[in-house]
């Protein structure tokens, strides 16, 4: 098993965790300036993205610019990994790669604590990837702990590029937003990126 294996009954079910959904989860979070770079590289980007309608444009053209733009807000001291093997617990099914992980270390050649932020890239609807950000941010806590790491609370988003759906997971409540974001909304996608990693750097 795998974390693309999971169900989202079987993550819930298998780490004890309990599900709060909400909209506007992240309605108060204050936005980010969008730069003129990305405002550049997203007019360029997307349509073309969206047209290709593959989940590798859309992790190329449009997700990894985005988690570019946040790294450049944090003056580089985070990293930014992309399609790394992240296992933490091969027995419990905390094993697969990662589309892409924010750390709040500034190393980049390999994945330390504390991992903040995970982002599911998909090609179709949103809650197909739920599941699977859920138990690798399960993962994200575990392989924290046990590194003497504990963080407020780690963050995961799943997106098909064009819309973004986020989830934080305190302890063991998973809080779902059932709001979605449009990249129009880049701004706000900006600033709640921000927020995750600022408000554990504190």
């Amino acid at each position: 098993m795998a974390y693309s294996d999971f169900k989202l009954s079987e993550v819930i079910d298998s780490f004890g965790l309990i599900i709060h959904e909400s909209s506007q989860l992240f309605a108060s979070t204050p936005e980010q300036e969008c730069s003129d770079l990305l405002s550049t590289i997203l007019a360029e980007n997307v349509d073309l993205a969206v047209a290709i309608s593959s989940e590798k444009a859309r992790s190329e053209m449009i997700i990894s610019p985005i988690l570019l733009e946040v790294r450049r807000k944090f003056n580089y001291q985070i990293s930014l990994f992309s399609g790394v093997d992240f296992t933490v617990d091969s027995q419990r099914g905390l094993n697969g790669f990662c589309d892409f992980i924010l750390s709040l270390s500034s190393e980049q050649l390999l994945v330390r604590s504390p991992v903040v932020v995970l982002v599911e890239s998909k090609n179709e609807n949103l809650r197909s990837g739920l599941a699977q950000c859920i138990a690798e941010m399960v993962a994200a806590q575990l392989f924290n702990e046990k590194n003497q790491n504990q963080i407020k609370a780690v963050y995961g988003a799943v997106t098909i590029g064009t819309i973004w759906q986020f989830l934080k997971l305190e302890g063991n409540i998973i809080s779902i937003d059932l709001s979605e974001y449009y990249i129009k909304d880049i701004k706000k996608i900006l600033g709640i990126l921000y927020s995750a990693i600022a408000e554990n750097k504190l």
